[in-house]
């Protein structure tokens, strides 16, 4: 026999946003389960007030069957009520109490956001074989849509597949290296158009939240990845919650599990993957904080222009002007930063253009190359390039 549990319908989210549900939870999904049981082995027990753990070890005592149980959205407790610890805490010992070394347990399978709570160094279910999107082995390409899949669904409803893959594709698996959101994709199949679907109108501002979390230089590292630069993130230490917080790297970790991030999990890279995502940093940004970010973002337009039309004086004032901004959030004389700077000040350019690092162009290297969407990437003969010197700071 199967039991469903599901911590995170809209009913159930809804209720525990008040303290009172929050002290009742467990209370709740026993009710729950325990009425279908009854209704099905009413004759085995005589009383029913003894908790969901001791009726399910009595039925299998008289019986012999074992259950199946599915839980989706186990982490719902964690995500709404972050700071009710205690209430987790009681949530997660009914939770082990019920499921750790029961002989009427078959197979559990939990779905969820955040990986399994841990205590400390220890972890209240520890009996599950658990996959993230830090590291899904063998489920990666269940975790989103494939390349494939997209490029079938872009031909089905003549949608362009490279404009899809600058705003859905995400996270960078080791076997799949493009996996794509699929809410966000059905709906731009469906409605012809590409826009940040994934989203819910308040969502920004949860980001800004963790965003503002200026641990170990949190800050600097958020605006190089809006630069187009990648983060190497340790994922271990990640206590696997929304608020207990001791290092950059585990907001980091949390806003890739929350889908505000990509992941490489071959280079362990953080990364800002799509158009869809940039939207939301923009958002985030834009109520406070992050004010000589924004003013490099738009003065990015100008900057393309000026560009395209070989204008070299404004060009150089540009992105000395660029730089100057986000100075104070970058090591000045770093390669990196200095490419980070440029791929701030080019913001817009990302719009309609691919961003590459060390190009080869016959006599060395390109530092860095926009290259025309839509267009091969091997053959640079007839791509239309914007290629961005080191010198150019020089002066």
């Amino acid at each position: 026999m199967g039991i469903y549990l599901n911590p995170g319908n809209k009913s159930f989210q809804t209720s525990i946003r008040s303290q009172i549900y929050v002290d009742k939870i467990t209370d709740y999904l026993q009710q729950e389960v325990l009425e279908e049981l009854e209704e099905e082995y009413g004759e085995l027990l005589k009383r029913w007030d003894i908790g969901l753990a001791a009726a399910l070890r009595k039925i299998y005592a008289k019986t012999g069957k074992e259950f199946i149980f599915l839980i989706d959205e186990w982490d719902c407790v964690m995500r709404e009520k972050k700071e009710a610890e205690e209430a987790q805490r009681r949530y997660l010992d009914f939770m082990r109490n019920l499921l750790k070394d029961r002989e009427y347990v078959s197979l559990v399978y939990m779905t969820g956001i955040l990986p399994v709570k841990k205590y400390g160094s220890h972890s209240a279910l520890n009996m599950f074989w658990e996959y993230s999107m830090a590291d899904p082995s063998f489920f990666e390409e269940y975790t989103g849509f494939t390349e494939t899949e997209v490029q079938g669904l872009c031909g089905r409803f003549e949608m362009d597949f490279e404009e899809t893959s600058n705003w859905y594709d995400g996270y960078k698996f080791r076997q799949y290296q493009h996996i794509y959101n699929p809410q966000s994709v059905v709906e731009a199949m469906h409605r012809h158009k590409f826009s940040s679907y994934w989203t819910s109108t308040e969502t920004y501002e949860a980001l800004k939240i963790y965003m503002d979390m200026d641990f170990d230089g949190l800050r600097q590292e958020i605006v190089q990845m809006l630069g187009g630069g990648r983060i190497v993130v340790n994922t271990l230490s990640f206590q696997n919650d929304m608020s207990n917080f001791k290092t950059k790297d585990d907001v980091l970790t949390l806003l890739i599990h929350l889908g505000y991030l990509g992941y490489d999990s071959k280079t362990k890279e953080a990364f800002i993957p799509n158009k869809e995502i940039m939207g939301e940093f923009e958002n985030a940004m834009s109520t406070g904080g992050w004010q000589e970010v924004m003013n490099v973002l738009k003065a990015s337009e100008k900057l393309l222009r000026d560009t395209l039309l070989c204008d070299g004086r404004s060009v150089a004032a540009g992105l000395d002007l660029g730089h100057t901004q986000v100075a104070s959030m970058l090591t000045y004389n770093d390669e990196n930063s200095l490419s980070c700077a440029i791929g701030l000040a080019y913001y817009s350019a990302r719009k309609d253009y691919r961003l590459i690092r060390e190009l080869p162009i016959g006599r060395g290297f390109a530092d860095i190359v926009f290259r025309k969407r839509n267009q091969g990437h091997k053959d640079c003969k007839n791509i239309e390039v914007i290629r961005i010197l080191r010198n150019l700071f020089a002066s």
